[in-house]
């Protein structure tokens, strides 16, 4: 056994909030305000960035201007949180550093529709929960729905404030605790193989019985847009139909997460280790046209969600070359043969006959011991 120090470990905790009329004005603006004042500063270093890009030699590095650069011409910044204001410099900053390091496309300017969000940091107590509520700067005490209470030991470090498309508004607090996790010993492994329709088949042939909830919810969803599409685009019945169908997609998402979170939690308990293929999820549903079934059972969701819950108990989840041969390799006898895509039984030359994906699995498995040293 060996102790792993995690010493600086974060976690959020996400809670619905129910802000009262005046406290959604403020959100407004808020949201408003950091889209001004990120967009502003975009602005300015676009110009910067267009003037000197094609300059042989590297312009001197330029600061970033603050946001209090902006409340003497614009005043009404000064009514909403200033670290809102401020953490929306710090993005920028990011996200220019990820695009000159090739990380990441130039930055692009923020619009209504698609962001309703700011995130501001407790300095100072500004930031509390209190019996039902959430203090934050500026709002004084919101009624949240606390259905998870967060730790003593773990310490508030910044919220994110949110509204969904259909009007629900939510904060993401995030906190940060010390914990020493105990490294388990790799006993039990199970070999994970992507499913298209499944979601998983386990080496133990175990399917996980993904209910589709897009699919199911399809027809009403087609429905409800046949409706908006025949409404007056911005009249108050239009947007009314909007919101019924922003949350279909808000129960499915919700349904999705669910499903994944129980899924994942029910493997990392009963595994030590746990072991699937490194896949490009984008590249697949881009090349073999499946986008709608890949995208609906959540895959990348659901390994993000196996991931950090393996490690908080000391477990691992390994990850195989996406190209190592899974199904077209024999489990039994090793010997390789090419599968299309049509063919759902694997029969090998040895007499070994399998469901293609119960056959993968176990590749998979056999592959993740080697690289643990199990075998």
């Amino acid at each position: 056994m060996r102790w792993i120090d995690r010493t600086k470990q974060n976690k959020a905790f996400k809670f619905r909030l129910l802000p009262n009329k005046k406290q959604e004005v403020l959100f407004a603006k808020t949201f408003g305000c950091v889209r001004f004042v990120y967009n502003k500063m975009l602005a300015e270093r676009k110009d910067t960035y267009e003037k000197f890009k094609d300059d042989k030699e590297k312009p001197k590095e330029q600061k970033f201007p603050t946001p209090a650069k902006y409340k003497d011409e614009f005043p009404f910044l000064k009514e909403v949180d200033s670290l809102a204001l401020a953490k929306a410099q710090i993005n920028l900053q990011h996200a220019y550093k990820n695009f000159f390091e090739g990380n990441a496309e130039f930055p692009t300017f923020k619009n209504r529709k698609s962001n309703q969000s700011y995130t501001t940091n407790r300095v100072s107590g500004n930031i509390e929960l209190q019996d039902g509520h959430i203090k934050l700067l500026k709002l004084k005490l919101i009624k949240i729905k606390q259905h998870r209470k967060i730790p003593k030991n773990y310490k508030l470090k910044s919220c994110t404030i949110s509204k969904t498309k259909s009007g629900k508004y939510y904060v993401s607090v995030l906190t940060e605790y010390k914990k020493f996790i105990q490294s388990t010993a790799i006993e039990q492994v199970v070999g994970l193989d992507f499913a298209m329709s499944e979601l998983y088949v386990s080496s133990e042939n175990k399917k996980a019985n993904y209910p589709r909830y897009y699919r199911v919810m399809s027809e009403k969803l087609a429905k409800a847009q046949r409706i908006l599409s025949k409404r007056k685009k911005g009249s108050a019945r239009w947007n009314k139909q909007r919101i019924v169908i922003a949350k279909l997609h808000e129960k499915v998402a919700n349904q999705r997460m669910n499903f994944l979170h129980h899924k994942s939690k029910e493997l990392a308990y009963n595994f030590d280790a746990v072991v699937i293929e490194d896949l490009n999820m984008k590249g697949m549903s881009q090349t073999l046209h499946f986008g709608k079934s890949i995208h609906d059972n959540g895959w990348g969701m659901f390994t993000t969600f196996l991931d950090y819950k393996l490690r908080e108990q000391g477990k691992q989840l390994v990850k195989i070359d996406k190209w190592f041969p899974s199904t077209k390799k024999c489990s039994c006898c090793g010997a390789e043969k090419p599968m299309a895509l049509s063919e759902r039984t694997y029969e090998c030359s040895c007499g070994y006959v399998a469901d293609r994906d119960y056959n993968s699995a176990i590749n998979i498995k056999n592959e993740g011991l080697c690289l643990l040293a199990l075998v």
